[in-house]
């Protein structure tokens, strides 16, 4: 028999409430979003919630963990064969603009660079960079390509989560190069 908190049940419960915890968090934030809501956006009750996660603090984290795999896996299995840095970037450009096409997903991510003065989710975040650029630099190749990477993955950020695409002003149309 499986230990307490650990069969297919519980990891069923698992998923379901990092998947409400990221729409959940996307909306208002770490310091917004109770425990309380999202327990009842999966349909479980808080004590419950809390047999699975100590606090807020180690869900919120494990979040940001499964968020992290998510990007990984995405870039990694967009990446092309072969081709060089430009094919490669390319590549990781589109998946990572279709992972964000998820509005919760972007708005999550801002939450959690906002949040990472809690020591569990600033532990988390740092984990999350360090595991996106040994991806980036496996892919693109070097850290000046990485930071290019970094640096145009924030202003495209920037630019979906504003929804400067549908903004006609000439401010907007220099963020979006267009």
């Amino acid at each position: 028999m499986p230990a307490a908190g650990t069969s297919t049940k519980s990891d069923e419960r698992r998923r379901a409430i990092v998947a409400a915890a990221i729409d959940c968090f996307a909306q208002k934030g770490f310091y917004g979003t109770t425990t309380h809501e999202i327990a009842e956006w999966v349909g479980i009750s808080q004590p419950y919630l809390y047999r699975l996660y100590p606090n807020k603090e180690a869900l919120f984290a494990a979040v940001v963990d499964h968020v992290s795999v998510v990007m990984t896996d995405t870039l990694v299995a967009h990446s092309p064969a072969s081709g060089g840095a430009g094919p490669a970037l390319e590549a990781a450009r589109g998946a990572y603009a279709a992972l964000v096409a998820d509005r919760s997903i972007l708005r999550f991510l801002m939450h959690a660079n906002c949040a990472a003065g809690e020591p569990l989710v600033g532990q988390a975040v740092r984990r999350c960079y360090a595991k996106q650029v040994d991806t980036v630099r496996q892919l693109l190749g070097d850290d000046d390509a990485v930071r290019r990477w970094f640096g145009t993955g924030m202003l495209d950020n920037v630019v979906a989560v504003l929804g400067l695409a549908d903004i006609d002003e000439p401010w907007a149309h220099t963020l979006t190069a267009r």
